[in-house]
Order: structure tokens, then C-alpha cells, then sequence
């Protein structure tokens, strides 16, 4: 019996239009308007830069900065972080062999995307009082490693699950010491999944507000907890031109992870 396409499921049109235009159209909206001119939020006075312009110049330029830089730095520091930690994680679970325990390792692993955000925020917050642990840079920085490691995790996995172990075991065979045959054969084929899987924990890490802004402490900002701040206050055009700049971002790291995970399609010794 022939599949049926899921097109031809009654209202499913319907309900796929509906969720793409609830996703995306505030999107394109907040995208449009961070070129007009005029200061209104909802009439349209022109087409302009000038939003953009005053990120960089206007009067909240400086406290903007500092949080980008201070995202920028903790995603890149999160992201190679937990990449290395989950391609350990990964060469574990697959290469290892059978270990007691072995299924209650990957649940752990994989429990930071099931579990709630707000749990987690929640729960990361208590851990760093009950040790008297100061907030600031270095908890964020702790949490964001902590949660990015599932998702630098899967496409490494995913990679690794695609690779003949023959490849090891002949270079085994001429002698390789086991850091040889991972450096030089293991890891470099490998790499697609482990730079798919760095971008996407760093654009992770990068757009994160709930986790941060529990465990960030007094005076210490990044830039989603920035832009809170600022809306909080009122919706300004400027807000809008950040909020397009770092989904332009989100657009091109998420699309280079695809990208370079397509080719990690299984590599075989045939």
C-alpha cells in the first residue's frame, strides 16, 4: 500500500499556514520596521537607516556594546567548550562499547532538551547560592556550557554514527597510537558534525535570555537581557534594528550548522 503524502491529510494546509504565519509574520514585522523612518512603532514614515545607525552612535550605544561583547565572548567560550565536552561524550557512547549505565548516560545527556528552560534557569540559580557562588560572567558562562552540551552533542553523534569504525582499526593496523588514529583519521572526518554542532551551541548560548537573566547578577548584562531592559521601558525603533541584527545572525549560523551537517552523511569503507 502506496504512502499517502501528508498534503492530502484533510486541514492540514490549513493548520501549516496558520503556524507558519503565527511564527514568522511578527518576524517580518519587527524586520520592516526596523527601517522606518519615522519614531512610531506602528506608521510607516519612510524608508531608513537611521535605527541602525544609532546602535552603534545613539546615547545607548555604549551599554549595547559592552552586552554584545559580553555575548559574544561567553558563546564563543560555551560553544568550544561544550563542543569538546560532547565530542568526548560522543566517542564515549559510540566507540566505547557497552557500559553499565550506558542508557541512563545518554537520558543525561539529552535531559537539558526536554526539561523546561525555566526548570533549569530555576534550578541553576539555587546550585550557585547553596555553594556561595557570586553571579556574574563566569555562572553565565557555567550554565551556558552546561545546556549547550546537548545540542553541540547530537549532530557530533549523528557524525559519528556514520563512520566505519574499519577506518580506526586500519590505522591501528599501520601502527597508530590511539591519539594518532583519532587526530588524523577519526577527528578530521568527524568535522562536519563538530563544527555543525559548535555553531549551533554558540547561536544557542548567543540568543539565550531565560537562563541568563536568572543567573547573571546585578550589573552584569548581555545583549537579549539588555533588550529586555530596554523594552521594559518602551518599544523603540532601535530595538527593532538589534532584535534584525541578531536574527540575521541566528539566520546564518543556523544555516551554516545545516549546511555543513549535510555533508556528514555515513562514510563507509566500502
Amino acid at each position: 500500500m502506496a504512502l499517502r503524502s501528508v498534503r492530502h491529510y484533510p486541514g492540514f494546509a490549513g493548520v501549516a499556514v496558520l503556524c507558519l504565519t503565527i511564527l514568522y509574520v511578527p518576524l517580518i514585522v519587527v524586520m520592516i520596521y526596523s527601517f522606518n523612518a519615522s519614531t512610531s512603532i506602528t506608521n510607516w514614515g519612510g524608508f531608513s537607516l537611521r535605527w541602525y545607525g544609532e546602535v552603534f552612535t545613539g546615547p545607548d550605544a555604549p551599554r549595547f556594546k559592552a552586552a554584545a561583547w559580553n555575548s559574544l565572548t561567553i558563546a564563543v567560550l560555551a560553544s568550544g567548550i561544550s563542543t569538546v565536552i560532547a565530542t568526548a561524550a560522543a566517542l564515549a557512547m559510540l566507540r566505547a562499547g557497552a557500559f553499565r549505565g550506558r542508557s541512563l548516560t545518554f537520558a543525561l545527556i539529552n535531559l537539558p532538551l526536554m526539561v523546561p528552560e525555566i526548570v533549569i534557569a530555576v534550578s541553576t540559580l539555587i546550585f550557585f547560592t547553596m555553594i556561595s557562588f557570586q553571579t556574574g560572567y563566569l555562572t553565565i558562562l557555567i550554565a551556558h556550557i552546561t545546556f549547550c552540551i546537548p545540542f553541540a552533542y547530537l549532530p557530533i553523534a549523528a557524525r559519528l554514527q556514520g563512520i566505519d569504525g574499519s577506518y580506526e582499526a586500519a590505522a591501528r593496523d599501520l601502527y597508530a597510537t590511539r591519539a594518532q588514529a583519532f587526530f588524523l583519521v577519526l577527528l578530521p572526518l568527524m568535522a562536519p558534525g563538530v563544527i555543525s554542532g559548535a555553531l549551533l551551541a554558540f547561536i544557542i548560548s548567543l540568543d539565550d535570555f531565560i537562563i541568563t537573566n536568572f543567573v547573571k547578577g546585578a550589573g552584569m548584562e548581555t545583549l537579549p537581557t539588555a533588550i529586555y531592559g530596554s523594552v521594559k521601558q518602551g518599544i523603540k525603533p532601535g530595538i527593532m534594528a538589534i532584535s534584525t541584527m541578531m536574527l540575521a545572525v541566528s539566520i546564518l549560523f543556523v544555516t551554516l550548522s545545516y549546511l555543513i551537517n549535510r555533508k556528514g552523511r555515513p562514510v563507509t569503507s566500502g
